[in-house]
């Protein structure tokens, strides 16, 4: 049974770590890692995790090491390893260690440490706290379907613990295929989750002993993330709660080398907006599939960090939201604010912080220079065969101040609503009277400076009553002229969006090809 006191051990757990990590003099450096499976690409749940400890070690200048586990050989996914990294740096997240980076305590990719585990494992064989076990498939799934059918959970009965030496010596020397087992100890085990509080349970009472070593010659997770978290001195462990029921086993796995455990803490689910869990096989839930739909990284970021707290504000709330940088998640990053309950991603922010972080982008020179860019080879590509786009800087610069509260990502420039704003439409045909009064309508609006809403409302509503025209009527006439709509903004707008000449360009073709 698993036994745990949540929040009444926040205040203490707190004060605790504050005293180990105070900034003036660190007690240990603090190390902390992520350790994906590349047997998939990288989703919310895990860019979650990554961030985490990102933060936590950046808030206490400490060390975030990536570490690839890919023992499981026959589930591995070719190039997930490497995108893994990509999708990593994409989202700010900068790896001081990893199989890509500089460091001390490499191989950072598991299938590159197997001699490193072999000598481990020898240490636990010799100590009696592991065994050779020979039991074949066909005998452990016997003892599964038993236990299903007396209604009793699986687990291993520990048959080859009581093999004497003799008989293992014997059994090596035939051959036989064999792998090595880890010993679990008997009654309740107890730690300190930093998320968490107290968290005790009975391992043995609930599984037999764990395969540490597999007939592969491969380590399983539990045994090679306790060695590799030793040897690379990780100082905390930070990872989902789907880990936590397994934290009691490693702790054993720690004494039975005589080695000083990390700080563990896990992380709560993050869930749907109907409260089921996510899941890998969605597909919208891939960081891949935010970043071809147009969703900026920290706007990933922050809606990933405002579902789960841990921070002394709330990120992007207030009386003025906004997106959060890096730098302001780090000072404001506070362990034992994370909420112990699962999280509810709530789509609509996504959208809410992409457009905040379109906003703070322009206000900076550089990366306002890189989104113009960005946009001028998003429309070039988007139409490819028209070559009288309208792509200056200072044109671009426009669109995107004029947009920024009507747009939640740069790809809606593209929809059929703002097309118009970079390739005229196709020649609008008009009636004579149409043509006459439209030719009327261009002398009069020559003669105007500037194009602006304000101004050029009246002048519409006095142009149509000296020339009896029906107003509503000629709006349709200018609107499908400047844009090929039937709807979208005022006509008034769209002359402003366009500006005099290019306004001026479309009115004059539609009079001359008529």
């Amino acid at each position: 049974m698993l036994l745990l006191t949540c929040k009444h051990l926040k205040h203490t757990l707190k004060k605790s770590i504050n005293i180990r990590f105070h900034s003036g003099n660190n007690l240990e450096a603090i190390r902390v890692r992520f350790a994906p499976s590349p047997t998939g690409f990288l989703h919310l749940g895990g860019l979650r995790t990554a961030l985490y400890n990102y933060l936590f070690a950046k808030s206490r200048n400490g060390k975030f090491i990536l570490r690839i586990e890919d023992t499981d050989q026959s589930r591995l996914v070719q190039g997930a390893a490497e995108q893994l990294q990509r999708d990593l740096n994409w989202a700010g997240i900068n790896i001081n260690e990893g199989p890509h980076s500089q460091g001390d305590f490499g191989p950072y990719t598991q299938s590159h440490r197997l001699h490193i585990y072999r000598k481990n494992v020898k240490t636990l064989l010799e100590n009696g706290s592991a065994y050779y076990c020979f039991c074949t498939e066909k005998r452990l799934d016997l003892l599964r379907k038993e236990a299903l059918r007396a209604r009793e959970v699986p687990k291993y009965d520990n048959r080859c613990r009581n093999l004497s030496r003799e008989e293992v010596e014997m059994k090596l020397s035939k051959g036989e295929q064999h792998c090595i087992r880890f010993k679990l100890s008997q009654g309740p085990e107890s730690f300190n989750d930093l998320i968490y509080g107290t968290i005790t349970y009975d391992i043995a009472a609930n599984e037999g002993d764990p395969v540490i070593i597999k007939s592969d010659g491969f380590p399983t997770y539990h045994f090679a993330n306790v060695v590799d978290d030793h040897l690379m001195k990780i100082s905390h462990v930070l990872r989902g709660v789907e880990w936590q029921i397994s934290t009691t086993k490693h702790i054993l796995m720690y004494r039975a080398f005589k080695w000083e455990p990390p700080q563990f803490g896990h992380l709560p689910l993050l869930m749907n907006p109907d409260g089921s869990k996510l899941s890998k096989r969605q597909g919208d839930i891939k960081i891949s599939h935010y970043r071809d739909n147009g969703i900026f990284p920290l706007a990933l970021v922050n809606f990933i960090v405002n579902s789960g707290g841990g921070f002394e504000k709330d990120s992007g709330g207030g009386a003025k939201p906004r997106c959060l940088t890096i730098e302001d998640l780090t000072k404001q990053f506070d362990i034992s604010r994370i909420n112990s309950h699962s999280g509810k991603l709530m789509p609509e922010r996504l959208l809410e912080f992409n457009r905040l972080e379109l906003k703070r982008k322009l206000q900076d020179s550089v990366e306002e220079n890189e989104l113009i860019e960005r946009v001028r080879e998003m429309i070039r590509n988007n139409f490819p065969d028209n070559e009288a786009l309208q792509l200056s800087s200072e044109y671009i610069k426009y669109i995107l101040s004029w947009s920024v509260n009507r747009i939640t990502k740069l790809q809606d420039l593209l929809s059929d609503d703002l097309k118009f704003i970079w390739v005229s439409p196709k020649s609008h045909k008009v009636t004579e009277d149409e043509l006459k009064y439209l030719q009327l309508f261009v002398e009069n609006l020559e003669k105007k400076t500037a194009l602006e809403r304000e101004t050029l409302n009246p002048f519409f509503r006095k142009f149509c009553e000296e020339h009896q025209l029906k107003f509503g009527n000629f709006m349709r006439i200018l609107r499908s002229i400047l844009s090929g709509l039937k709807e979208g903004p005022s006509v008034a707008e769209m002359m402003e969006i366009l500006g005099k000449e290019n306004t001026m360009e479309r009115l004059q073709w539609c009079i001359k090809s008529n």
